[in-house]
């Protein structure tokens, strides 16, 4: 079926799911297939359960039974039968994407990578344009070849600005996902050592992160460039953003907390939250966790500036947004004050978390790290120069989670290794901490948030 006949399907329902358990009637279900779990086998229960169409594989049991006759009539008739369904969820988003007009103008959609600080910044973002717009953002971090399909199939007739957050793994993720949402303006937050399994090197992050720019010289569109990181202006220059003779004018829309004049001040036992200053705006008070989130809270500034938000209003909305999902949050207990930073880790977000930890004014800290994952033939290396890091500070307690970071601890005396955050829960419970600045953090499969309960 032509992708065009699917959108007119779409349009009537208004909405898609890929799971049948969110199913409240009349979407369209898509089926689709992973390594451990087949959509199609649940098409015909989605349309039991009152779907109005199920997109199936045309190899699936549902489009034979269709094809063959052993189907009611009208059951067959809300079948829609296409060779691939993950790519035909990818073409129906970028055709609807095509399709919305704001004030019959193309609508607009930013796109935003990074290694770091991706979901964070694309919420103050939303938070910042959400003052003049009404803004369709990614929700949490479906940002994959899955998860950005659905964020642009949300879109709606009220939609006016599109902000759509982009993860990677693996080379060539990022040129997959622009030419599905076709964005006009992008911005990479940073690039540092994460998920080197896939990418190989260093090197591989910024090629795969660049990606977002490639494709935004080759249509002319603009680029928020945080002109104070030296490796995205490397990247930036090695594609002529700034100077490319063929184009008159610049690609790039500079920010950065250095060139902007903004100040990172010191936070302290009465407000150990990010605070900055502007000799013209004064001081901006967040709820965010570490001063690493400086450059986020600048980005989605920069980005309000584009769109006619000005700086008071963008300084208001920053300072009213929380975080959540374990994502720079800090909490306070009854026993301990924890900075949860637990949704994810690799080395330079590692890093940056100890050096804000080391900032903090604390009479007693304490630090609970998980296995940093993904990070290939260097993992051992990596997470060595993380326990080297550890003993250089101050700390009254470390224990890490996972064989990555016991490997590395392997004669190191004053550190307690677990292998799961169960077993450190545990033994949390049994030996209490009380009075201590806690840091949270490690990567997704470590599962870290679980010891929060016990502090």
């Amino acid at each position: 079926m032509q992708i065009i006949n699917i959108y007119y399907k779409f349009k009537e329902c208004g909405s898609v799911t890929t799971d049948t358990r969110t199913l409240k009637g009349g979407e369209m279900f898509f089926a689709l297939k992973g390594e451990n779990f087949d959509g199609n086998e649940y098409a015909l229960k989605a349309l039991e359960a009152g779907a109005a169409y199920a997109v199936v594989n045309a190899s699936s049991e549902a489009a034979a039974a269709a094809a063959e006759g052993r189907l009611p009539a009208d059951v067959a008739a809300r079948l829609v039968v296409v060779e691939d369904t993950l790519k035909t969820l990818q073409e129906l988003a970028r055709w609807h994407r095509s399709m919305t007009f704001v004030d019959g103008k193309p609508l607009t959609v930013v796109a935003l990578t990074g290694t770091n600080g991706k979901t964070t910044t694309k919420e103050l973002i939303r938070a910042v344009l959400s003052v003049r717009y009404n803004v369709t953002a990614t929700e949490g971090n479906l940002n994959n070849s899955i998860g950005v399909p659905l964020t642009l199939l949300k879109i709606n007739s009220d939609t006016q600005i599109a902000v759509v957050e982009m993860g990677a793994s693996h080379p060539g993720d990022i040129k997959e996902l622009v030419d599905i949402a076709l964005p006009n303006f992008g911005l990479i937050t940073n690039v540092g050592k994460a998920h080197l399994l896939g990418f190989g090197s260093f090197e591989g992050v910024m090629a795969t992160k660049g990606e977002l720019y490639d494709y935004l010289r080759r249509t002319s569109d603009k680029v928020f460039l945080n002109v104070d990181n030296p490796y995205l202006c490397r990247m930036a220059s090695e594609r002529n953003l700034q100077s490319d003779p063929e184009r008159p004018y610049s690609l790039v829309l500079p920010y950065g907390v250095e060139y902007q004049g903004f100040t990172v001040l010191p936070s302290d036992a009465d407000y150990p939250y990010l605070r900055l200053s502007h000799p013209v705006h004064g001081v901006i008070n967040t709820n965010l966790v570490g001063s690493y989130n400086a450059d986020n809270v600048v980005a989605a500034i920069a980005v309000g500036a584009q769109f006619g938000v000005s700086m008071d209003e963008a300084i208001k909305a920053v300072e009213a947004y929380v975080p959540s999902n374990n994502r720079s949050q800090m909490t306070r207990t009854e026993k301990n004050v924890l900075i949860v930073d637990a949704y994810n880790a690799n080395p330079s977000s590692m890093e940056v978390a100890l050096k804000n930890l080391d900032s903090v004014v604390a009479d007693r800290k304490v630090v609970m790290l998980g296995d940093m994952l993904e990070l290939g033939e260097d993992s051992q290396k990596l997470h060595k120069e993380v326990v080297d890091r550890l003993m250089s500070m101050n700390l009254s307690l470390v224990c890490l989670v996972g064989k990555e970071f016991a490997a590395a601890c392997a004669g190191v005396d004053g550190i307690l290794c677990f292998e799961t955050s169960d077993a450190l829960t545990q033994w949390l419970t049994e030996n209490p901490v009380d009075g201590a600045t806690v840091l949270i953090k490690g990567s997704r499969g470590t599962r870290m948030e679980k010891v929060m309960p016990v502090l």
